[in-house]
């Protein structure tokens, strides 16, 4: 095996930095009424989760296109929305607070992209 390879050694590529058009004010979400018996712990969604939840699900745009707007490829903004549905659905279901957080290698643009 060549030096480096499959020892852990390395910390990996460093993440892309993302686009991210609209920061939420309200980042914030928890059920109206008190949880029955020991609440769960809250869910974590990131900037990059909620940006391709907002794109694609709230301004309708395709994958493709949300993935320009965020700079990034359209599989990051599947993988992303994917989550991102995932956690809005598991907050519903569950009654479970939602806490929308920076992760450190977003953006902000105050213009999104125009092509």
């Amino acid at each position: 095996m060549p030096w480096g390879q499959g020892r852990g050694w390395g910390r990996g590529r460093r993440r892309k930095m993302r686009i991210i058009g609209f920061i939420p004010e309200v980042r914030h979400f928890y059920p109206a009424l008190p949880p029955v018996g020991q609440p769960k712990p809250p869910i974590f969604m990131t900037y990059e989760e909620f940006e391709a939840l907002r794109l694609v699900d709230y301004e309708g745009l395709t994958q493709e296109e949300a993935g320009k707007r965020m700079g990034v490829s359209r599989g990051t903004i599947w993988r992303a929305l994917s989550s991102a549905r995932k956690k809005v659905a598991q907050m519903l279901v569950e009654g479970r607070e939602l806490i929308i957080l920076a992760q450190g290698n977003e953006i902000p643009k105050e213009e999104e992209l125009s092509e």
